[in-house]
C-alpha cells in the first residue's frame, strides 16, 4: 500500500480520543469511512472528524472501494464476525482488545486471516508506549539482574448501572467475554507477555464475591513464564479503593509501575531509587497505529501486537476464569 485508507466499524467513545485521531495524523494514513448501527451517530462522527463517508452497515463499509484496511472498535462479541468479513474482502484488520470473546474465537480469527493472507493486528497499544518501553529497556540492561518473580494487582470499587438501569456492556459476558477482568486485566497480561515473554503455565480462581452482577468480580492466579520467572496476579472489582501496581523483582533490584495510572516508573536497587516520569502520548494509540501503517506500507518492521500475540493473552485469561465459567470461555 502507498496509503492506508481506514474504515472504522463501531465509531464509539474509544475512537473519539484514543484511536480515531491517530489515523488522521499518521503519515500515509487517512480515515475514509466510519460505520455505526445508528446512522445518525455515524454521520455526526463523520462530519465532526472530516471523514468522507459513513454507513450504518458493516458490510457496506467493508465493500467501500476507498477503504483498504478495517479497524474494528466494537465490543468483543462482534470482533470475530467483522474480522472474518474484512479478511474475506482481503483487507487488513486492526481489532480492539481483547481480541475476541474467548480463545476459540481468537484461534478461528487468526487461522482465517492466515488463510486469506490478511494481516491481523490487535490494539494492545501499551507495547509501544514510551513508559513501558522504558521498563523493557531497564529489564534488558540487566540493572535488576535476573528476573525472579512478578506481581500484578488491580482493584477498584463496584461498577454502577447506567442511566437506564442497565449494567455496562463490559459486564455483559455475551458481548464482553466476562467481567471487567477481560477489559482491564487483558492490558496488563499482554504487557507482561511483551516484557517477559509468553506464559508457559497458569492456574487461577475466579469468584463473584459481591454478588452485584452475574459475572466474576475477583480473579487470582499464578503464572510461570517460559523464561522461568514466577508470577502472581489479583484483580478485584468490588474493593473499597482503586489501586493498580505491578512489580518485577530480580536478583539485584525491582521495577514498580502502573498499567493505567499516571505514576512514575520506579527502579529500586540496594544502592538507589530512581523515578522516571514519562507522559503518555495523545492519542494514546498513536504509536501502535503508526507501527501498523509503517508495516502495511513497507516502511517499517512488524508491528508488535498481532493476532498471534493477542491469542496468547486470551488463553491466559480463559485459564484464570475457567473454574467460574464451568464450560470454559
Amino acid at each position: 500500500m502507498k496509503e492506508v485508507r481506514w474504515g472504522i466499524i463501531g465509531c464509539g467513545d474509544v475512537t473519539e480520543k484514543k484511536s480515531g485521531p491517530a489515523f488522521q495524523m499518521t503519515a500515509d494514513s487517512s480515515l475514509a469511512a466510519v460505520m455505526r448501527r445508528n446512522g445518525d451517530l455515524a454521520r455526526d462522527y463523520a462530519e465532526r472528524h472530516g471523514v468522507p463517508a459513513w454507513y450504518d452497515k458493516a458490510e457496506d463499509l467493508i465493500q467501500d472501494e476507498n477503504v483498504n484496511a478495517v479497524y474494528i472498535a466494537t465490543p468483543p462479541g462482534f470482533h470475530k464476525e467483522y474480522t472474518m468479513m474484512a479478511a474475506e474482502a482481503g483487507k487488513p484488520v486492526y481489532v480492539e482488545k481483547p481480541m475476541a470473546l474467548n480463545t476459540r474465537e481468537c484461534e478461528e480469527m487468526a487461522a482465517f486471516c492466515a488463510e486469506k493472507k490478511v494481516p491481523l493486528y490487535v490494539a494492545y497499544y501499551r507495547r509501544t508506549l514510551p513508559r513501558f518501553l522504558k521498563v523493557k529497556e531497564l529489564l534488558e540492561s540487566g540493572v535488576i539482574g535476573d528476573v525472579r518473580f512478578v506481581t500484578m494487582q488491580h482493584t477498584q470499587p463496584l461498577a454502577e448501572k447506567d442511566e437506564n438501569g442497565e449494567w455496562p456492556w463490559r459486564l455483559q459476558p455475551e458481548v464482553s467475554g466476562g467481567g471487567l477482568f477481560f477489559d482491564l486485566a487483558s492490558h496488563t497480561l499482554d504487557l507482561f507477555d511483551y516484557l517477559l515473554g509468553p506464559v508457559r503455565d497458569v492456574t487461577g480462581f475466579a469468584r463473584n464475591q459481591a454478588g452485584a452482577y452475574p459475572v466474576e468480580d475477583t480473579v487470582s492466579g499464578a503464572f510461570l513464564f517460559e523464561n522461568g520467572a514466577a508470577g502472581t496476579g489479583i484483580w478485584n472489582f468490588s474493593s473499597y479503593k482503586k489501586e493498580d501496581v505491578n512489580r518485577i523483582v530480580g536478583t539485584k533490584g525491582e521495577i514498580i509501575f502502573s498499567s493505567f495510572d499516571e505514576e512514575p516508573v520506579t527502579l529500586r536497587t540496594e544502592t538507589e531509587t530512581k523515578n522516571y516520569i514519562i507522559e503518555q502520548p495523545q492519542p494514546i494509540q498513536r504509536y501502535l497505529i503508526q507501527a501498523v501503517v509503517e508495516e502495511l506500507t513497507g516502511k517499517g518492521t512488524t508491528a508488535p501486537s498481532t493476532g498471534e500475540t493477542a491469542l496468547r493473552t486470551n488463553r491466559v485469561m480463559d485459564e484464570l476464569v475457567k473454574d467460574y465459567y464451568k464450560q470454559g470461555l
